[in-house]
């Protein structure tokens, strides 16, 4: 396709990855307004967030497969529908029980949105000349996760539309999306009716995941982490994941192919990969709650306070973009931007429910900043390694380990948050005299407006510190991910979209 055409299909495109990610940006600030009108807890809070990543990582290599195998364009109008009925769905949800599971098949959509718009353009566009065009792709990235917030405060404030207009706005933008998309993206489809989806493989994975996920979820509160039901689901979990890898080995058509993960480019590209989401996910779902229920600002106000962080996605994405074009490397791009990541979760380690909101905004611009520049040259690295006939799979490898790496950490920095919130309200109460269970911030701590000016303090301090705190896990899980971005070959990026 030449620049023109591919343009045209790239705007239809765009629209659908500003909808997989708005969808969630959206929500993020109207989450502690939707908890608390539902009467939900702090473990419901994380999980409205969990089931949709959770979902959509399950998903993500089964539809990174499935592209390899049929046509990409009619998988993508398949998850254009999922997508759509269950973002209405959500919109009609009365408990927070009902929500979590229709997020969850919500996750599947995004899930398959997300990967498959990154095959198809990597089936358009030579890996040197991605480099550009994923410049865009980071702008639309970056106004989703600016304008999500922003619009999900001012939804969430407006008494005329509440919050479940959070999931109904990204209704109609998405069949937008669904009638371009039929007009211009026109692909060459190579039918392979001989293959096979190997789906004893994705379910082992899935389900490997998921046990290991709700040990996470529930280990230290519901019971100990030294007890037979952790023996059971961590021992479970690695018996199913280690069943998955064999599996993985020997079927024709893997989910993961193991002969791509086990290459050391590829290989070092999903644990930085894996490092990049687990503290960009984890940390950045918690700002939202950071800043209506430990400073006390509204819905508008704390989508508004986000806006470094944002900002700092939509410049680096764009520079570090066209700069990847223009000289063919990837590697500094990669390892500068991982290295700023530490160092905004380092910087954002030290707030509390006081801390001077620019240093909390210059915490979040190096987090912003390291994230647009690591987070889509990770997958160009392991783009670059593979064959057009694999470029579905390896998408959807490292997109997974990425969305794992968001799930873990949301789930793993939500349970820290919730115990420490926890303890401090607990010990703040205790010393004021007042007992915990009878003050009503023990059933639910996110409906702090219910609650008495004393205890309001207490809450809001809690949730303070505790947030510092979880950035601190974020800023190590980071390292990790530099670490592992320092070891990766200086390649060129090569100019033919095939091998």
């Amino acid at each position: 396709m030449d620049h023109r055409h591919v343009l045209r299909a790239l705007s239809g495109l765009l629209i659908v990855l500003f909808v997989a990610m708005i969808s969630s940006t959206v929500v993020s600030v109207a989450l502690p307004q939707i908890i608390g009108s539902l009467d939900g807890t702090q473990s419901q809070y994380t999980w409205v967030v969990t089931a949709t990543l959770l979902a959509s990582t399950a998903s993500t290599p089964i539809w990174g497969k499935l592209a390899d195998l049929f046509s990409k364009k009619l998988l993508l109008q398949i998850a254009i529908g999922i997508f759509v009925v269950s973002s209405v769905a959500c919109g009609f949800a009365q408990s927070t029980e009902q929500l979590i599971a229709f997020r969850a098949v919500q996750g599947l959509g995004m899930g398959a949105l997300q990967v498959l718009v990154q095959v198809i353009i990597a089936a358009m566009i030579s890996p040197k000349e991605r480099g550009r065009y994923n410049g865009y792709l980071g702008g639309v990235m970056a106004v989703a996760t600016v304008g999500g917030p922003l619009l999900g405060g001012f939804i969430t404030d407006a008494s005329w539309l509440g919050w479940r207009w959070c999931f109904f706005i990204a209704v109609p933008f998405t069949l937008l999306a669904s009638v371009i998309l039929a007009r211009t993206l026109h692909l060459a489809e190579v039918r392979r009716p001989d293959t096979k989806v190997d789906y004893l493989g994705a379910s082992l994975i899935a389900a490997g995941v998921s046990l290991l996920l709700l040990w996470v979820t529930f280990v230290g509160t519901d019971f100990d982490w030294i007890s037979w039901q952790t023996g059971l689901m961590v021992g479970g979990s690695v018996l199913i994941l280690g069943a998955a890898v064999l599996v993985e080995t020997r079927v024709k058509e893997p989910v993961v192919p193991m002969h791509v993960v086990r290459r050391r480019d590829p290989a070092l590209a999903i644990v930085a990969s894996l490092a990049v989401g687990m503290a960009m996910f984890g940390g950045a779902v918690f700002l939202g709650q950071y800043f209506q229920i430990g400073r006390g600002y509204s819905p508008t106000e704390a989508g508004l306070l986000t806006i470094p962080l944002m900002a700092g996605v939509l410049v680096s994405s764009t520079v570090a973009g066209r700069l990847v074009s223009k000289t063919g490397k990837v590697k500094p791009f990669i390892v500068a931007g991982v290295i700023v990541l530490a160092l905004g979760f380092l910087g954002l380690s030290f707030i509390d429910h006081r801390t001077s909101l620019v240093l909390v905004s210059l915490g979040m611009l190096g987090v912003g900043v390291g994230v647009g520049m690591s987070m889509q040259n990770l997958v160009l690295v392991l783009q670059n390694t593979v064959p057009l006939s694999e470029i579905g799979a390896a998408s959807g490898a490292i997109t997974f380990f990425r969305s794992l790496g968001g799930t873990m950490g949301v789930s793993v920095l939500g349970a820290v948050l919730a115990h420490q919130v926890a303890t401090r309200i607990t010990d703040g109460l205790t010393k004021l005299g007042v007992d915990p269970a009878a003050s009503g911030s023990s059933g639910s701590t996110l409906n702090v407006a219910a609650m008495p000016p004393q205890v309001q303090d207490i809450v809001r301090a809690a949730y303070g510190e505790a947030t510092g705190h979880i950035f601190l896990i974020s800023a190590g899980i980071a390292v990790i991910g530099v670490i592992a971005s320092l070891f990766l070959t200086p390649t060129k990026l090569r100019d033919s979209v095939d091998l």
